[in-house]
């Protein structure tokens, strides 16, 4: 018998459940059942599966009230973060059901160059094989759906693993797909123990990895994987960049919503602030006031904007590095308390550029404030970072604008609004340590899918 694992309620600490992990037996199992599934996937035409995501998005819609709540007891997110998430899953469904009567090849005539062969190539798109999506805690039902969705859409068959702490959302969301019409020869549910994961990684019917998570979690199973494909959507450390010409109401909105929502645990969240000289007394002064009117604890409440974090072990950490950065030289203007899980949002000041909330991926309400004269002292500090994922900058300079696109190592600038925004059907990948791949439906079914050539 596999050992128990006990969900807690982040905020209560109360057992909200439990499941055992998956076996031997019960992995061999899934992939004598995956087996089938490549049959029964190559039966079913594009119109179909899209139909089936189609419905799919209607049952989660449907089911959106109590997802919501399942993802706000097992993470501890908001229940306003949570109906949130739900939402963006329903659009993401739907732009998998679109997508998938969109996939399409082209044609080459070969006698481009010479010498003339008269012959013409035919380009198709097919299914990779079996894809091992494996989630995060953070977005449940959002980042599963932009794996399962087009991974299906491909015509792919389907291992989905997620985060221990979602069994539950993640057992009901596989229940949803079932019944809009995935076949359960195309999707299973697999939670192994850490000691599983490496032969689950490296088993030869696993044709692609499909990971969002932590870059070390990413190093071990890019070691066990080999020549797999993988795509994987990594951390960050996102800056956001305020110049002096900025919209400041709409820039301070920016940071609070995209670094204090789901109490920072986000990869996307705009981790370092960067304020320009001219604007950086009456930016930090708007701040503070209106972060410090935000209300923190209970999740399940309407009115609160910060939960606690996922578990002890990542406020502690939170709090380490807190304290570590005010060791080198920080100022903590607003919060830098821990309360159990709880870690109030937090503003720093002085903050040196070797610190640790400047250095590390901080995955909780952390925001250090850095003052800066120019674009060409701060270019050298964001891309000395190990990340590049995403970085947004509140201007109207098209210069400036044209600068960062061109200079900076991130694999995509929001200008006039935060790196932590992303629209479903955009590509959404970085660079270094942020991942390889992209994800965004249409871009992330062409790398579950296999590049054929017909040569006529």
């Amino acid at each position: 018998m596999t050992l128990a694992y006990q969900v807690k309620n982040p905020y209560t600490q109360e057992s909200i459940g439990q499941f055992h992990f998956s076996s031997k037996e019960e992995i061999a199992n899934c992939f004598a059942i995956l087996h089938e599934g490549r049959e029964v996937q190559s039966k079913l035409r594009a119109f179909q599966r899209s139909d089936i995501l189609r419905r799919l998005a209607g049952l989660l819609e449907t089911h959106a009230e109590s997802l919501a709540s399942m993802i706000t007891q097992e993470t501890g997110k908001t229940i306003a973060d949570s109906r949130i998430e739900l939402t963006r899953a329903i659009n993401t469904t739907i732009a998998c059901s679109e997508e998938a009567r969109q996939i399409q090849g082209e044609v080459l005539d070969s006698d481009a160059y010479a010498p003339a062969r008269g012959k013409t190539g035919v380009v198709r798109y097919t299914p990779i094989g079996t894809v091992l999506c494996i989630t995060p805690f953070n977005f449940p039902i959002n980042i599963a759906m932009h794996k399962i969705g087009p991974a299906f859409a491909a015509g792919n068959r389907i291992i989905f693993k997620p985060a221990p702490i979602n069994h539950g959302s993640a057992a009901k969301l596989v229940e949803l797909c079932y019944e809009a019409g995935i076949p359960k020869e195309v999707l299973q549910l697999l939670v192994p123990d850490i000691d599983q994961m490496a032969g689950l990684v490296s088993h030869p019917d696993v044709n692609a990895v499909n990971f969002t998570g932590g870059h070390p979690a990413a190093e071990a199973i890019a070691a066990h994987a080999g020549y797999k494909k993988m795509l994987f959507e990594l951390g960050g450390s996102d800056p956001l960049i305020v110049m002096p010409d900025a919209d400041l109401e709409a820039a301070v909105n920016a940071a609070i919503q995209q670094r204090f929502a789901t109490a920072g645990q986000r990869c996307t969240a705009a981790k370092r602030l960067f304020v320009h000289q001219d604007i950086y007394n009456e930016f930090r002064d708007s701040l503070l006031s209106a972060s410090s009117e935000l209300v923190v604890g209970d999740p399940a409440k309407e009115a609160t904007f910060v939960g606690p974090l996922v578990n002890e072990q990542s406020a502690i950490q939170i709090q380490d590095a807190i304290d570590q950065s005010v060791k080198m030289g920080a100022h903590i203007v607003l919060g830098g308390q821990r309360e159990g899980n709880i870690v109030f949002p937090t503003i720093l000041e002085n903050v040196p550029d070797d610190s640790p909330v400047m250095t590390e991926e901080v995955f909780g309400p952390v925001i250090p404030l850095r003052e800066f004269a120019s674009i060409d002292e701060i270019i050298p500090v964001i891309n000395s970072s190990d990340y590049g994922l995403q970085a947004g900058v509140f201007t109207h300079d098209l210069r400036t604008i044209n600068r960062l696109f061109d200079e900076l190592d991130v694999g995509t600038l929001a200008v006039n609004d935060g790196p932590g925004f992303r629209a479903e059907h955009f590509p959404f990948g970085g660079v270094k340590n942020s991942g390889i791949g992209r994800e965004g439906i249409k871009y992330a079914i062409r790398e579950m899918s296999v590049t054929k050539t017909l040569v006529l």
